[in-house]
């Protein structure tokens, strides 16, 4: 199956050198909120997804595939590093980062990578690498979802999600290929990884609007209105809910579907531009 080459794009700059809006999605806290709270679970998210495919680095002869976990692991570092980059904002702003990575570091690495096989938590990855590969059809196609997102923020997790879309089905060939995963255990892995990211977010988020200093009765109403624009008609995930049932078919492999189309709105801008701000701008351009 064809698909695109994995490129990492390393030493970036999303103008963070600049102080981002508080609220920067629409000056509305809780939809920026729910994506700075995405934005703390990234680093040591992709540091484990980074360790779990090593685990199987070794026994992997097939050259490409080799080449690919390489790229992959450059991609994913780089990740990791802008998305700190951004968190150190949000320290800035009294948010406890420090925390709420330490409770990932916590969850990822001192409890799935001590007490569960290698083989699972290199599910738990597959999965996770498709739950981000969707994020460009979740967050990106419609501006009913990003709109109003300050240029900068919408520049950084659309060239995430862009990136994530070339690098999908790594992990996914090496569980297949090399760890001999069966389908129940990469069925599972999606629906663990499935609710586990809505905690953490939802529950990451609900802690940094009481750091804000809303009350729980403020909190409780700014879910209620918030959470149609995540689950409900017309939100943020429902937009992709084919995509992700896909990933339960038996005969499932990423490549059966192909990049969205603003995969190559986005790279034939950065080419043009190298600006990942200024792709950001044509993606929002492009949007409906």
């Amino acid at each position: 199956m064809t698909h695109p080459d994995i490129v990492p794009r390393e030493k970036l700059s999303f103008g963070f050198d600049h102080e981002v809006p508080k609220y920067w999605l629409g000056g509305d806290p809780f939809k920026t909120r729910f994506c700075d709270a995405m934005s703390t679970i990234f680093p040591e998210g992709e540091r484990f997804f980074i360790s779990c495919v090593r685990d199987f680095r070794d026994q992997v002869t097939d050259p490409q595939l080799l080449a690919e976990i390489k790229d992959f692991i450059r991609q994913e570092g780089q990740h990791g590093i802008v998305h700190s980059q951004f968190n150190a904002h949000l320290a800035k702003q009294g948010i406890r980062v420090a925390r709420l990575e330490g409770i990932m570091k916590w969850w990822l690495f001192d409890v799935l990578r001590k007490y569960m096989p290698k083989k699972h938590t290199l599910a738990l990855t597959a999965a996770s690498e498709h739950l981000t590969a969707i994020m460009a059809e979740a967050l990106f196609t419609r501006k009913a979802v990003m709109g109003e997102a300050d240029p900068r923020m919408f520049a950084m997790y659309a060239w995430h999600a862009m990136e994530e879309m070339e690098h999908k089905a790594v992990a996914f060939d090496v569980m297949q290929k090399v760890a001999k995963v069966w389908y129940p255990r990469r069925v599972l892995a999606l629906v663990e990884t499935t609710l586990a990211f809505n905690f953490n977010v939802l529950s990451f988020a609900n802690a940094m609007l009481r750091r804000d200093g809303f009350s729980r009765w403020q909190r409780v109403k700014l879910f209620a209105k918030g959470m149609g624009w995540v689950y409900g008609p017309g939100g943020m995930f429902m937009g992709c809910w084919r995509s992700y049932l896909r990933y339960y078919k038996p005969g499932f492999h990423p490549w059966q579907e192909p990049p969205t189309p603003m995969y190559q709105v986005w790279v034939d801008a950065f080419n043009r531009s190298g600006d990942p701000v200024e792709a950001g701008r044509v993606v929002y351009a492009a949007a409906v």
